[in-house]
Parts: structure tokens; sequence; C-alpha cells
């Protein structure tokens, strides 16, 4: 059955967890976990070998050595392009970043448009696990979807699954593509019932390449939460979420985290998805943030941008 969703509602309700107060003595676990929860992402076309090794020493060491930052968790996982997977995987391989729970993720199936026959995407995808992903981050066929033909965008899923082998995988519905948010709530259950149906482990649903404007949205996240919560009502089993694109600042992460935590708090009170094993950030600029705030919290003054090292 297709949900209609009451936009003025959702929006309204998404502004409400931006005003939430958060009291500083959890302020920094919050900040903590938010930084857990990041895919560091690199993905431009001036993307080279040693960008994405310095990146991956930033995802194992945010703080870089910085002094008050010294215990800061790692990020979840390194997000670039299938290309620059191997030298991802040997680098954070020479760092031991699996036992620090670090995965290489890329992005394939054609990524940003996802325009190229799928005999092409599905190659992209075997190609980056071949390489060392661990995580795939897939782009739905947008314009099939808004010309009615669902069919087709669930077998390109379904397809794309089987492609993934071990490595999980994350569905990109480009939700500012989407024109709607009636249209974000049903392929938001598309995407959810094809990982169902192919029994996808840890599968995911993400807004946005972050090459669209807008990406990441609250409302948008919001009703894509929802999704995935009257599925875990209705079945018992969950599904990640990762909104991506345009966040930018720890302040935004808090208030994703709750949005999270009062969304999903009719099961296990919306902790179980408050792991990076369910949730996660697509960001590039969003480290440097969250490392600022701590040592704010640890000094009383904000840093300066050179305190903490570049992305």
């Amino acid at each position: 059955m297709a949900h209609t969703v009451d936009k003025v509602m959702a929006e309204q309700r998404a502004a409400s967890f931006t005003k939430r107060s958060i009291k500083a003595s959890a302020k920094r676990a919050g900040l903590e976990l938010a930084l857990s929860m990041i895919d560091l992402t690199t993905l431009e076309g001036k993307d080279t070998p040693e960008k994405v090794r310095s990146l991956c020493r930033k995802a194992v060491n945010p703080g870089d050595g910085t002094a008050g930052l010294e215990t800061l968790p790692a990020v979840a996982a390194v997000c670039v392009y299938p290309t620059m997977v191997g030298a991802a995987r040997k680098e954070l391989d020479r760092f031991g970043a699996r036992g620090k729970g670090v995965n290489v993720a890329s992005v394939a199936t054609g990524f940003p448009s996802g325009q190229y026959p799928l005999k092409v995407r599905l190659e992209d995808v075997r190609r980056a696990v071949e390489a060392g992903a661990d995580e795939v981050d897939m782009v739905i066929s947008r314009g099939e979807f808004l010309a009615g033909n669902e069919k087709k965008v669930r077998e390109e899923i379904a397809a794309t699954v089987e492609a993934c082998g071990r490595a999980h995988l994350k569905v990109i519905l480009e939700t500012g593509e989407l024109e709607t948010l009636d249209n974000v709530r049903r392929v938001s259950d598309l995407a959810i019932e094809v990982l169902h149906d192919t029994r996808a482990d840890h599968g995911f649903i993400k807004t946005s390449t972050g090459k669209v404007e807008p990406a990441a949205t609250m409302p948008v996240t919001l009703v894509m939460l929802e999704a995935i919560r009257d599925y875990a009502l209705a079945t018992g089993r969950k599904i990640g979420m990762k909104p991506a694109g345009g966040i930018r600042t720890a302040k935004q992460a808090l208030h994703y985290l709750v949005m999270v935590k009062e969304t999903m708090g009719v099961i296990d009170d919306g902790d179980a998805w408050l792991t990076p094993e369910w949730f996660r950030f697509g960001a590039s600029a969003l480290v440097n943030d969250v490392c600022r705030q701590v040592l704010w919290l640890s000094k009383g003054r904000y840093s300066s941008r050179y305190d903490t090292a570049e992305a």
C-alpha cells in the first residue's frame, strides 16, 4: 500500500528535532558517536592515490595527534570511486584499520547518474569488490522510477545485491531528483522490499550522491527513517540509513541523531539504530567540525581551522 506523506507535517516534525536541548555532559558522547558513523568521502575527478591515502590516515586518526583529541574514535568507512579502492584498502590495512572498524566503501553503478547499461554498472560493482571494497553505494535509475517503471528499478537493485557478493549494499535514492516526499517514501519502501526479498545483509538506503541539490535534508531523512521503522515493526528486521551531502557541522549531526532516537524510539528506544552498523553520515567536512567542537568542550574555546588537519 502506497503511503501519502503530509509535507507540512513532515517539515514541522523535522524542524522540531533542531530545538532539542542537549546537556554538555551528553554532547561529547554524541559528538564521538557521530564521528564513528561518518563515511569520510572524496568523490572528485581530481582524486589521486595520495589524496586517498591521506584520507585513510584521517579516518583512522581523526584528531591527527592534536592534544585533546587523542581518544577520538575512528570513522566508519572511507568512501571513494572504484578506481581508488585498491589504494584505500592497502593504506587502511597498513594501519590495521579492520580491527578499528574502518571499512572501504565504493560508489558504483555509474555513479552519480546511473545512466549506463546495466551490464556496465554491475561490472563496476564487481571490480570494486574485487579491489577490496567492504561496502558498495549504488545509484538507482531515477528516470525509470519517475516514468513508472518500478519493476526495472527492482530488478536493478536485486542484480546489484548479487554482484556485491560479500559486500554490503547501500541504495542511493538521489532524493533531490524525486520531486515529492510521496516519491521518497515510495522508492524507500521499494528499495527496502528488494533488500528484504534478496536477503541482503546489512542493507542501507541512502539519500543522495552529494552531486545534486538539495542533497540530504531533515524532512527527507525523516520520511526514509519512517519507512525503515514501519518495515522493522512489520518484520522485525533492520535496514540501515545514510543521509549524505550537505551535512557539514557537528550541530547538524547532533540534530540527525536526535531524529533517529525519537523516530525509531518505538523499537528498543531507538538505540538499536544509534550505531555505525545501522546509521551513517556521508560527509567530507564533518570530521573537522566535530573535532573543533570536541576541543571547545575540553578547552572552553574554539580552535582555528589550522588546529585540526583538513580531511
